[in-house]
């Protein structure tokens, strides 16, 4: 005599979505199995990694994804709320992600810079590997932003994200949307090259380091306290700063 499967629905919410087939998208799926699972092996087995994942409603309660789900439990699983406390409701993992810090993959050089002009903390290394992204990320409680679904699917990473877009100005203004960051905009605090903050400096402090006729007419910088790099407000910041006041406006994307 053949063993009846259990049955458990599942219900994905807002861009979570975005990782099943159009069929599946905002409904919710019965999914058959004949060995207890965990929440988070069954929600992966669907599609979604479970980095995407902040909070797991199963049966109106508030779950981690430990909990082997049972025959006729209703599972809800819901994205990252960056602008909403749930830290009373979690259980996946010990406290919301409230200030946002970033690890990027290689194939991200371009975002990362435009994260760190934004004035966001982003680690980006164009040689580093998987386990070393992984580690980056639970070890200083980063955001792992990347192209490559798999590496999100580690049990090691609590916050992770997989852009959609291809393009990196594209690329900022999702982050920015997706992680309600319009508001933390910090621009020209951060070093675009190496990520350490920016500090004022005298013009006495940088001479021999601009071009002349830049220390001509410009009596205000910036430089790295890690690099020494020099910044100052010529014709690119004018165009970045259009660009910026573009991304703090709703709907950037």
């Amino acid at each position: 005599m053949a063993l009846a499967p259990s049955r458990a629905c599942f219900r994905f919410y807002a861009e979570l979505n975005d990782r099943l087939p159009p069929s599946d998208r905002y409904r919710s799926l019965e999914k058959e199995f004949f060995v207890p699972a965990s929440v988070k092996d069954i929600i992966e087995s669907i599609g979604v990694p479970h980095t995407e994942v902040e909070l797991v409603v199963v049966n109106g309660e508030s779950s981690d994804f430990v909990r082997l789900v049972q025959n006729g439990d209703r599972v809800a699983a819901y994205p990252m709320f960056e602008s909403i406390d749930i830290t009373p409701e979690l259980r996946i993992r010990p406290h919301a992600l409230r200030e946002p810090k970033f690890v990027l993959d290689v194939h991200l050089g371009k975002l990362g810079g435009y994260l760190r002009m934004l004035g966001f903390d982003a680690v980006y290394d164009n040689r580093a590997g998987d386990p070393e992204l992984v580690r980056i990320s639970a070890e200083q409680n980063r955001i792992l932003l990347t192209r490559d679904r798999g590496v999100l699917k580690h049990s090691a990473v609590t916050h992770g994200y997989w852009l959609r877009e291809t393009d990196s100005r594209r690329q900022t203004a999702e982050v920015l949307n997706r992680f309600d960051l319009a508001r933390a905009l910090r621009p020209f605090t951060r070093c675009m090259a190496c990520n350490a903050p920016l500090r004022a400096a005298s013009k006495a402090e940088v001479d021999g380091r601009v071009p002349p006729r830049i220390a001509e007419w410009c009596d205000e910088f910036r430089e790295c306290v890690g690099c020494q790099r020099v910044y100052w407000q010529g014709s690119h910041y004018r165009r970045m700063r259009r660009w910026i006041e573009d991304l703090a406006a709703p709907q950037a994307l």
